[in-house]
């Protein structure tokens, strides 16, 4: 059976190499897997030129959000606040697991085409000396935008707060430098620009910051002070692992290498971009971000003004023509989404806008 090319944020496309890694199956305390898992680990912090001691790479089960609960649970204190930047559904997300939690926010929100404004956060930060830890989404998948993760950072740093950055659907490819950038913690997914397929996050931390966090979770599988001692001290997770997950990753790493690391995808993705944006304008439909503030990871669009379009309908005959698209998550504008991540290239690009032209006559909006 033929796989549809998926144009969303994750899960994705992936080489047909990574799913033959799969294929082998391991325990989880074979001296293979221990390596395997030691290996990943590395290069994570060798992709963003880290050094192993100032920072650690830790592996945590279960979606990207797992990995975010884990972050927001094992290091902000119970009796600490956090200032939560919001433009999308991720942030809302930040915010909706620190309330769970019973901590303490202060939630920025700006609308989701806006970027958020650097004065306003250096306002509550100088005025409240009660904050402990501050978090933003790098590319809000909502609409598309990329946050200035950077400038944010630097404004953080001058109040000696802890600096969280939602990484999901960047980290790969975007260039980060985390020590200009001042992260404590960031978060990211296995089936995101690696190209990997579903089962963990990974958070980078700062290790002076790690090591403060002992006995700090208020959860017992999403502690990742404990999970970082027990994968460091012996290579083993506290729980079972995701074994297959890992060693697609572990491929999905090499060939990330091979295409040029960072930059080389990040300059596959692009062309996807330009060339998605281009054909689209063509086709009559309009982005919902400005150019200046749009990333290349996923890209939202207007729904056209015709009563003959019915999203459902678009998204249903372009599955069953092979190309499956991503609804909106805006809360204001009817919009839906294309992403230009994964195993796509500018001939699948191609042929998705042929699929959108062809259903555009048949439905005739």
């Amino acid at each position: 059976m033929k796989d549809k090319k998926l144009f969303t944020p994750g899960p994705l496309n992936t080489s047909d190499s990574i799913k033959s890694a799969m294929l082998r199956d391991l325990g989880s305390r074979d001296n293979d897997f221990i390596s395997i898992v030691n290996n990943v680990r590395n290069k994570l912090l060798e992709l963003v030129n880290l050094r192993k001691g100032d920072y650690e790479s830790i592996l945590m089960q279960g979606s990207g959000t797992f990995g975010i609960e884990s972050v927001i649970s094992s290091t902000v204190p119970i009796d600490g606040k956090l200032l939560v930047i919001i433009n999308g559904a991720y942030g809302k997300r930040i915010k909706n697991i620190s309330h769970r939690l019973g901590i303490e926010t202060i939630d920025l929100i700006y609308q989701e085409n806006e970027i958020p404004d650097l004065n306003k956060i250096e306002e509550i930060l100088n005025t409240d000396n009660e904050i402990t830890n501050v978090a933003v989404v790098h590319c809000e998948t909502t609409s598309g935008i990329i946050n200035p993760i950077d400038e944010i950072g630097k404004i953080v740093k001058k109040y000696n707060v802890e600096y969280i950055v939602d990484a999901m659907s960047s980290f790969g490819a975007y260039q980060m430098d985390f020590i200009s950038s001042g992260i404590d913690y960031l978060i990211s997914s296995s089936n995101k620009c690696i190209e990997g397929v579903p089962g963990f996050s990974f958070i980078i931390a700062k290790t002076e910051s790690l090591k403060k966090k002992k006995n700090f979770s208020i959860s017992t599988s999403l502690d990742l002070y404990d999970q970082w001692i027990a994968i460091e001290g012996n290579g083993q997770f506290r729980f079972t692992p995701p074994t297959h997950s890992i060693l697609a990753f572990n491929q999905a790493l090499i060939e990330l290498e091979d295409e040029g690391g960072i930059n080389g995808r990040a300059n596959r993705y692009k062309l996807n971009h330009e060339y998605l944006v281009n054909g689209m304008r063509k086709l009559g439909f309009s982005e919902y971000v400005e150019s200046a503030n749009q990333g290349y990871i996923i890209t939202s669009f207007y729904y056209p003004i015709s009563s003959n379009f019915i999203f459902e309908k678009f998204y249903e005959r372009l599955s069953e023509k092979g190309f499956v698209i991503y609804p909106g998550k805006l809360s204001e504008v009817n919009c839906f989404r294309i992403g230009n991540i994964g195993r796509i290239f500018i001939n699948d690009i191609e042929n998705l806008l042929n699929a959108i032209y062809e259903v555009k006559y048949e439905l005739n909006f």
